[in-house]
């Protein structure tokens, strides 16, 4: 078997962005000219590149446990990717034994477990490694709380993997955008037997014709009536769809793809984060750049409104921004990250804004200072996304206190009280990294997809698992209905599905 450079180039890329390097993966393709090869992404299946050097180590491994009269075996200990293309080692490495040959899998680390204290709080000392035998024990589940394959909706049509998915707020339509340059509608109403799609082609003009772009839909949200949606794309625009799957705008002034995309709630903006390290408020009537925001001096990642004309920021530069519409300046700035800042997200009441980092920190930062309120360090790799709870002063559930939640690649989900800056609830279930943390919207709930192909549905209160399916590829966003009734899902082999929680 051999490989072109265009077509190890790709496999690279690929797996940048399926391990959530979405930036570093766009990096890597402009500088390896990857939109120059004719390699049709939407044919090579997700995780290729660990595949391809799985089986080439089993291939390795069969051959050298080969004696040297092409017959009897040798049984070989451990042979690791290092070692396989180091011949001197794989010398070393041989037994004489004659045994059945067993070609290893790929090892996971250990999984570490963080025990909490009887009050919830956080311990002071440093968590330990426990066995793996241990860690199998605790990922096992319930067999009455598993949802069967049976039980799901499995939604098939993208041709490659699906990053994000959100329910319409007034009906229950479930939006998804996928690596194959579309995004999708899916009918899930009750009355609906059999879900249709709206396939919304994602094309830019070439040659004087539309054609597709061929490059990964990013992010899309629903306005606050659910009449539109807009998408978000590595091509560079943004987009705006009826619900009949038209096109109603298209908004071209970012030089590069944008990574984030948010309606404000009155829906008359939408605002944009890109890689050319700008945000952008759109008008969303017109389509027109209303302001176009330049204070980051790197890509930007995330944005979220604080109120209808101001918002907070965050990019790989460290820094978060909190900027209004017709101001040339920010208002706010705040450092201490000391990483890339991958999400920041404003508490219900736009008081509080809590941002996620790959340093490992989540912290809470309030308008009224410029150090941050709380620095919580209790993950031990990078935090992916954070989401607050509907619960709390001026939300629909106001007897319930406000929690947040915060997604991690050391597998775990953590949920914190954050007037005291403590970690109430460590959900420890998962087994790969933790992508995406949704709450139900009574705020009883939480849902969380991990790329070890899970999602599984916790209590608040409690911390216990409640639910739990398990697809057939890792899962890159979860998402609930406005009813709270149905769970949606997207996955990296291209599947999306629902899970109705009526039926369990």
């Amino acid at each position: 078997m051999s490989f072109s450079s265009d077509e190890v180039n790709f496999l690279v890329y690929r797996y940048l962005q399926e391990s959530g390097f979405h930036h570093s993966a766009y990096t890597f393709g402009i500088e390896s000219h990857i939109s120059q090869s004719n390699i049709n992404g939407a044919l090579v299946p997700p995780a290729a590149l660990l595949t391809i050097l799985q089986k080439g180590l089993q291939y390795t491994e069969v051959e050298l446990s080969v004696g040297e009269d092409g017959q009897s075996p040798r049984q070989i200990e451990g042979l690791s990717l290092i070692d396989a293309v180091m011949p001197e080692i794989k010398c070393q490495k041989l037994s004489v034994k004659s045994e059945p040959i067993k070609a290893e899998p790929v090892k996971a680390e250990p999984i570490k477990t963080e025990p909490t204290e009887a009050n919830g709080e956080e311990p002071t000392v440093a968590p330990s490694p426990v066995s793996t035998t241990t860690a199998m024990e605790n990922m096992d589940v319930d067999q009455s709380i598993e949802i069967p394959a049976s039980k799901a909706t499995v939604l098939r049509g993208h041709e490659s993997e699906v990053f994000i998915c959100a329910w319409n707020p007034s009906r229950d339509l479930l939006a998804s955008g996928s690596g194959d340059s579309t995004a999708r509608i899916w009918d899930m109403s009750d009355t609906t037997t059999s879900p249709n799609q709206l396939v919304l082609r994602h094309c830019i003009q070439k040659g004087g014709a539309e054609v597709p772009s061929n490059k990964d839909v990013t992010s899309l949200d629903w306005n606050c009536d659910g009449s539109l949606l807009a998408t978000g794309s590595y091509d560079g625009y943004a987009r705006i769809w009826t619900t009949d799957g038209r096109l109603a705008s298209t908004l071209g002034q970012h030089k590069g793809p944008i990574f984030a995309l948010k309606w404000n709630k009155r829906g008359n903006y939408i605002l944009s984060a890109g890689v050319d390290k700008t945000t952008i408020i759109w008008d969303a009537s017109t389509g027109q750049c209303t302001q176009q925001f330049a204070f980051h001096n790197a890509p930007a990642l995330d944005v979220d409104w604080q109120t209808n004309t101001s918002f907070a920021s965050c990019s790989t530069d460290q820094r978060i921004h909190v900027c209004k519409l017709h101001e040339n300046k920010p208002i706010k700035s705040f450092q201490g990250h000391t990483n890339e800042v991958n999400a920041i997200k404003w508490d219900p009441q736009g008081s509080l804004l809590a941002s996620c980092s790959d340093d490992m920190t989540l912290k809470i930062w309030s308008m009224k200072q410029d150090t941050c309120v709380h620095d919580l360090q209790a993950h031990s790799k990078e935090i992916y996304t954070i989401k607050w709870s509907p619960t709390g002063p001026g939300t629909q559930n106001p007897n319930m206190n406000l929690i947040l939640a915060s997604a991690s690649f050391d597998s775990t989900v953590r949920l914190w009280d954050v007037d005291r800056g403590v970690c109430i609830h460590t959900l420890t279930k998962h087994t790969e990294p933790v992508y995406s943390v949704a709450f139900s919207p009574d705020g009883k709930h939480l849902a969380s997809g991990s790329f070890d192909k899970c999602v599984h549905i916790w209590s608040t209160q409690t911390g216990q698992l409640v639910h739990s399916y398990k697809g057939t590829g890792g899962i890159f966003e979860v998402c609930w209905n406005s009813k709270g009734t149905k769970v949606g899902a997207s996955a990296s082999d291209g599947n999306v599905f629902v899970l109705d929680l009526r039926k369990f």
